[in-house]
């Protein structure tokens, strides 16, 4: 079988690349009986050791990484030389790992296209910014499921939401799974950690909680800064600072950087305790999640949630919303609160920072629950889809 990808968000620095470069690489290591076959609008030289991988390089205009954000738009003559090049080339299948770069393929092609979440028709006034951005994502989302055979995502909870806010039907939606990269492994190396907490602007020994991802609205990072208020306020967590780790730019999306720093800054509770860190290397993030005591997940829906699982590789226990994909990935490894209610939120802090036993069985119990996430079962997980589809 002759499988062509979408390779065009490979360079993505958020979660949609992430998954991109994890699967992809893993599904080439794993498998040599099929040919690969990938599309791409800029130069790629990461998969050239592979011998059954092409690499066809479309001339574009805009990067798709710049151009298919929220608050901007991909040009159709760029989209055009996309859908050529695909039907141009002899493939058994097409599969797009993020709905995030999806353009229309031919229609006699079995095409796969990967929805990781339904977080935008969930919860659309916290993640758009305009009326125009809601309605071209929206219009991107529903072509790509009409051009699509199968829809593949990564949780339960993700295609329980797909079916309710998207529409689709659940009969044509696959799991697969996410992993974290094989270099998020606990290190106690004093030395790696006390530089990346200094290159992050955080102190030495403090305890830290640390939050990774975006600050989007839908992340009730408010919602963790109370909850953290609260746990202060009432004699608990003094000692503790709290890591915003993440771009403070929204991808063209809702980013709720500007009020959660004018927020921290005019409390001075909050001005030297709460850090916003900005983008961090993995290297330096496999020190700050071995050096925290909990990593803090409070959003209102996650397709997957792979900063969980990435600190639970580290033995870092997490502070859980109870809602979405969170309770499937993180297991018994987390402390569960519902993201909207404050007192929980407080609650869940106060148990990680002053029951040292329990969050020494935490950290165990996510040592022991994260290896069973791989990118290799992941590769497997969604190669079993596409030959399905393709001998349907």
């Amino acid at each position: 079988m002759n499988i062509g990808i979408d390779a065009t968000c490979w360079w993505n620095n958020r979660g949609f690349g992430r998954f991109t470069r994890g699967l992809l690489t893993a599904l080439f290591e794993l498998d040599t009986h099929h040919h690969y076959t990938l599309f791409t609008d800029q130069p790629m030289a990461d998969v050239s050791r592979f011998s059954h991988v092409t690499v066809i390089e479309v001339h574009s205009s805009r990067p798709t990484t710049e151009a298919a954000v929220a608050d901007s738009n991909r040009s159709p003559f760029d989209m055009l030389r996309l859908y050529r090049a695909v039907a141009g080339a002899p493939l058994d299948i097409m599969y797009f790992p993020a709905v995030y770069s999806w353009f229309p393929a031919p229609l006699r092609l079995p095409t796969v296209v990967t929805v990781h979440d339904a977080i935008a028709e969930h919860y659309p006034k916290l993640i758009f910014s305009s009326w125009r951005s809601r309605f071209f994502w929206t219009l991107k989302i529903k072509l790509a499921i009409w051009n699509s055979d199968r829809i593949l995502t990564m949780s339960e909870a993700a295609k329980e939401e797909i079916v309710e806010y998207i529409g689709a039907r659940a009969e044509s939606i696959d799991i697969a799974s996410e992993a974290p990269n094989p270099l998020f492994r606990r290190t106690t190396d004093q030395v790696l950690i006390a530089a990346a907490r200094a290159r992050a602007g955080l102190p030495e020994a403090a305890p830290i909680i640390v939050y990774v991802g975006g600050l989007a609205p839908h992340k009730n990072l408010h919602g963790l800064l109370d909850g953290f208020e609260r746990a202060n306020s009432r004699g608990h967590a003094q000692e503790v600072h709290v890591a915003l780790v993440g771009d403070f730019e929204g991808a063209g999306f809702l980013s709720n950087y500007g009020s959660l720093w004018r927020r921290v800054e005019q409390n001075p509770e909050l001005r030297n305790r709460v850090h916003f860190t900005g983008y961090v290397s993995d290297e330096d993030l496999v020190a700050l999640y071995s050096s925290a005591i909990a990593v803090a997940m409070p959003s209102y829906s996650e397709g997957f949630g792979l900063p969980a699982i990435e600190a639970m590789a580290c033995a870092t226990p997490v502070l859980s919303s109870n809602l979405g994909s969170l309770p499937e990935v993180v297991g018994d490894a987390g402390i569960y609160f519902d993201p909207f209610d404050v007192d929980a939120i407080a609650q869940s802090i106060i148990e990680i920072v002053e029951n040292t036993g329990l969050r020494e069985e935490l950290s165990a119990k996510a040592l022991a629950r994260a290896p069973q996430f791989t990118w290799r079962r992941s590769a497997e997980l969604t190669l079993a889809h596409l030959e399905r589809l393709y001998e349907s």
